[in-house]
């Protein structure tokens, strides 16, 4: 027994004649009847990975939270946040995806008593799906606009009065009163019609900005509509076009005069600012929605794997790459806010910086309307880029959607799912198109999105590394990859990521203040609306708890903490090789291992 058990913990062999061995195990699991659907290569993974994860996030978000918190400073806690949470739950998160072959719902079959966080995840990517492609519809606006002769925000309308200045640089304002830009009032006035506030309503839906909706969702529903065999091929476009273009107006940026004032600006370091919180805690919310991790869309790409797919080399691909990205991003962008400043004749590049959507539609613009040199093909790649970036990462979330749809009623039609996720959405949509919408828009990523995936992204790696167990997760990966994770991984799962997770949720709980728009407060209906939004998505959670333990009734209530019949890998050859290779890992700690104390070192350093 001793000599059989020291032969084969070393795992998974790569001999095609041992018991664990995968030469031909992707072709048994293309026959077998439950099969889910595979990646045409693992190229196609990584590039939807990159498609999703390398979005709006990088361009416009990451940008602006830099230079709010310490400039250069802020890529120290972004980076330590990266490697202790952000780079820890992707590769997590892939693992669970391709070792199940499941969306974000089943995988917890691992651990019933969490599935509900599952469908909480699932409530907070439909309230994403819904305003991202929104957002893309302003993006599909812009870049229609982009091919006039003249861009329709350089220039000052009479409706406007004397207070608009041109952001093309011929200024006719006459008046003392406080100015804006014409790129400013054509974002406010013409494409949102904005409203001072929402009390009385948010107002009918833009027609034109509908009509943009429907065609961002229809670039959506295009990709998704024959499964994995569309989005792998389409996904080599949609990670790689958007480099193109940003490398394109890196160049031209760089080579505009007062860019280097822009970058220094940037990533000029406010060392005290590290010692803030507040930065560690903007350090996490960007490493998390900028990787788009706790999103279902990770695990969901991965389940489409082949079972013994290099998740590893992907995951460190992909986060290197989505650091890369938002410098490259905040390089470009700030590059040209640098010129926008010396154009302006200002030495401050604060007063050319925008937050959220203003950056990519204000700031960006304005300073699009000032080149002398075809404008208008550079606001067309820079609008076209961001467009591909919204569809890459709304291609991804939806497919969350319609994953967790096939996965409950199997035998629905994939195309026809895809369609119905497409006409909701765009339904649901037209909300953010209205005067009101940015308010509504806002309140809906703070609530829907922002705290519900925090408060679970806590919960869920609790489950998986203290209730399921690191050590047993631990011989998942050794057995679906031959490689046991070394100690980073295993002290980050095992300890630092959930308690940053938690120290941070506490943090944000503790320092919470009433959400405002523009420094403009929400009327107590939306406020309303806003946390019952929030406690949906929460309450699946223990409402699901409650449901499965009754389901259970007749069991033990701890076994609703432990893996179903259902858990491990779908093959069934692949699932009883497993079984097998966990009895004998449970055999070896239980000779070697006594105390408690002695196991939870175990779990730590790998034993």
């Amino acid at each position: 027994m001793q000599s059989a058990i020291s032969i084969r913990f070393n795992g998974p062999s790569k001999d095609k004649n041992t018991d664990f061995g995968a030469a031909n195990e992707d072709l048994e699991i293309a026959k077998n009847g439950n099969s889910r659907a595979k990646w045409g290569s693992g190229m196609e993974f990584l590039m939807s990975c990159v498609a999703f994860s390398v979005g709006f996030g990088n361009v416009w978000r990451f940008p602006y939270t830099a230079y709010e918190n310490g400039g250069g400073a802020f890529l120290i806690p972004y980076l330590v946040v990266l490697f202790i949470i952000g780079k820890p739950f992707y590769y997590m998160e892939m693992i669970l995806g391709q070792f199940s072959s499941r969306s974000c719902v089943e995988i917890w079959s691992v651990s019933p008593a969490f599935k509900g966080i599952g469908f909480g995840v699932t409530v907070a990517v439909f309230s994403i799906t819904t305003y991202y492609c929104a957002l893309m519809a302003l993006t599909l606006f812009y870049l229609l606009s982009s091919f006039q002769s003249v861009l329709p925000w350089a220039t000052c309308r009479e409706e406007w009065g004397d207070t608009c200045y041109s952001s093309s640089g011929v200024s006719n304002a006459t008046s003392n009163s406080p100015q804006s830009s014409s790129a400013e009032l054509f974002f406010l006035n013409v494409v949102l019609n904005e409203t001072d506030d929402i009390s009385n309503g948010i107002g009918t839906p833009s027609w034109r900005l509908v009509l943009c909706l429907a065609g961002s969702w229809l670039a959506v529903i295009l990709v998704l509509s024959r499964g994995m065999k569309s989005a792998g091929k389409a996904s080599y476009f949609l990670a790689l076009f958007p480099y193109t273009m940003m490398i394109v107006l890196l160049v031209r940026a760089v080579t505009l005069p007062g860019a280097i004032n822009g970058i220094v600006f940037l990533y000029k370091p406010i060392w005290t600012k590290i010692f803030e919180p507040q930065v560690w805690y903007a350090a996490v919310t960007q490493a998390f929605f900028s990787l788009g991790v706790c999103f279902g869309a990770v695990t969901m790409y991965a389940s489409y794997n082949d079972f013994r797919h290099n998740v590893k080399r992907d995951c460190t691909i992909v986060t290197t790459l989505d650091l890369f990205t938002s410098l490259l991003a905040g390089t470009t962008i700030f590059g040209i806010l640098g010129n926008l400043a010396y154009e302006l004749g200002s030495d401050d590049i604060s007063t050319v910086v925008r937050s959220g959507t203003g950056l990519a539609f204000i700031s960006y613009p304005d300073a699009l309307a000032k080149f002398t040199v075809v404008p208008q093909l550079f606001a067309v790649l820079f609008f076209l880029m961001l467009f591909v970036l919204g569809v890459g990462t709304a291609v991804a979330v939806s497919n969350v959607l319609i994953s967790v749809i096939m996965d409950q009623f199997p035998s629905s039609v994939h195309w026809m799912v895809a369609l119905g996720v497409g006409i909701v959405g765009f339904l649901f949509g037209t909300i953010y198109c209205t005067p009101g919408g940015q308010y509504i828009l806002n309140l809906i990523d703070y609530f829907g999105g922002t705290f519900i995936l925090v408060c679970l992204a806590c919960f869920e790696v609790v489950g998986i590394s203290w209730i399921y167990g690191v050590d047993n997760f631990l011989d998942d990966i050794e057995f679906m990859t031959g490689k046991r994770p070394s100690f980073y991984w295993r002290f980050c799962w095992g300890l630092l990521t959930p308690l940053m997770l938690f120290t941070i949720l506490i943090y944000f709980l503790i320092n919470i203040t009433p959400l405002v728009y523009n420094d403009v407060e929400y009327p107590t209906s939306a406020y309303a609306a806003g946390w019952a939004l929030l406690f949906f998505g929460i309450v699946q959670f223990p409402a699901w708890a409650m449901i499965t333990g009754l389901q259970n009734r007749d069991k033990p209530w701890s076994d609703i903490f432990k893996p179903t019949a259902e858990w491990g890998p779908k093959d069934p050859e692949t699932k009883r090789k497993w079984e097998e290779f966990k009895e004998i890992k449970r055999l070896i700690r239980e000779r070697k291992l006594n105390t408690v104390g002695e196991k939870f070192w175990a779990v730590l350093v790998g034993r």
